[in-house]
């Protein structure tokens, strides 16, 4: 029975033409929505790359800081009667 009815449906130009557009609509549907969600995908990428840039910036700082600060408590007292600190 659904032989017969797609055996119909083909036979006529008309619904060709009519299957043929309609899969050219579906194809071309189908490629936006995967332009889409490869667009959001490369979103969440960048985002999580500029993370990653602010956290390293943070950590470079922290280990800056630690490499300028006094070595032991008379460096510090140093430091601090000479007004460096």
């Amino acid at each position: 029975m659904i032989a017969s009815l797609l055996t119909g449906i083909t036979a006529s130009p008309w619904m060709r033409s009519v299957l043929r557009y309609g899969a050219i609509a579906l194809t071309v549907f189908l490629f936006l929505l995967a332009l889409r969600r490869s667009g959001e995908r490369a979103g969440r990428l960048a985002e999580r790359l500029e993370t990653t840039e602010k956290a390293n910036d943070v950590q470079r700082q922290m280990l800056d800081a630690t490499a300028r600060r006094p070595r032991d408590r008379d460096d510090l007292v140093d430091r601090l009667r000479d007004g460096r600190f």
